[in-house]
């Protein structure tokens, strides 16, 4: 038993002389290496459709895609359908439940190089659906005609189910979906949390953001200190439209199942 107490308090010391000798000259501020994902972010997620596992340094997201919001996207025999407001017209099929889940690190690190997002998800929003890019199938940049098919949450269906392109109109129906504003609108599949055009620190528009729309501010989830996430990015698309994510990750993508 003295051995092991010497041994421990050994090590001890030695930590403690390596952390007192660590130079932090090359210290730029680098956002990978400020601050965890604050953990109550996560409560801002709809806890009918989204199941938040934390394990050590890992967090996964689990979701059945289904959103606590109204659309023409749902069956006309549930509660939350409602007729269109925005589109003009819809997409074959409709909302319906499936598994979604990605795991990502509970302190997500900038990566040495940024990483294109493909067709498909590549996050996980608040209400549970799916966050797609400004692509559509064939990789063709999403169109006038498939607007047209957007619901006042910037969604539609497609074949693998109903998911979100762009952001929220502003219209009475939308209680939820952030539109111009400050709220959370999910986590990306590198772990980074994503929020509205606004930004919580200036109550403004954001004028730092890097090229995929990140900073390294506090929120209104991380009770002052500052860690890396994204912004939605002030610029529209096709005239009328404001695209969730049409950037690169700037985090290293992880699979979204």
């Amino acid at each position: 038993m003295k051995n092991s107490k010497f041994t421990s308090l050994f090590l001890l010391g030695a930590i403690i002389l390596i952390s007192s000798c660590k130079d932090d000259s090359n210290n730029t501020g680098d956002p990978s290496t400020e601050g965890s994902t604050p953990l109550s972010a996560f409560d801002e997620f709809n806890p009918d459709a989204v199941t938040i596992s934390f394990d050590s340094d890992e967090i996964t997201i689990e979701s059945n895609g289904l959103p606590n919001h109204t659309s023409p996207y749902w069956a006309e025999t549930e509660p939350l359908y409602i007729d269109p407001v925005v589109a003009t017209r819809l997409t074959p099929g409709g909302i319906g439940s499936r598994s979604i889940t990605v795991t990502v690190p509970s302190a997500p690190e900038i990566a040495a190089s940024t990483t294109a997002t493909g067709l498909g998800a590549i996050g996980i929003s608040v209400t549970g659906v799916p966050i797609f890019n400004d692509q559509e199938g064939d990789n063709r940049p999403i169109e006038e005609m498939i607007v047209e098919t957007f619901d006042y949450a910037g969604a539609h269906n497609g074949p693998s189910g109903y998911h979100y392109h762009v952001e929220s109109s502003d219209v009475p129906e939308n209680t939820v979906l952030s539109h111009d504003d400050e709220k959370l609108v999910g986590i990306l599949s590198d772990g980074f949390l994503i929020y509205g055009r606004k930004c919580n620190s200036t109550g403004d528009n954001p004028i730092d953001l890097d090229v995929s729309g990140g900073h390294n501010t506090s929120t209104q989830h991380s009770e002052g200190d500052d860690f890396y996430h994204y912004h939605i990015i002030n610029e529209y698309y096709l005239g009328s439209i404001i695209a969730l994510f049409a950037v690169d990750l700037q985090g290293t993508p992880n699979n979204i199942m």
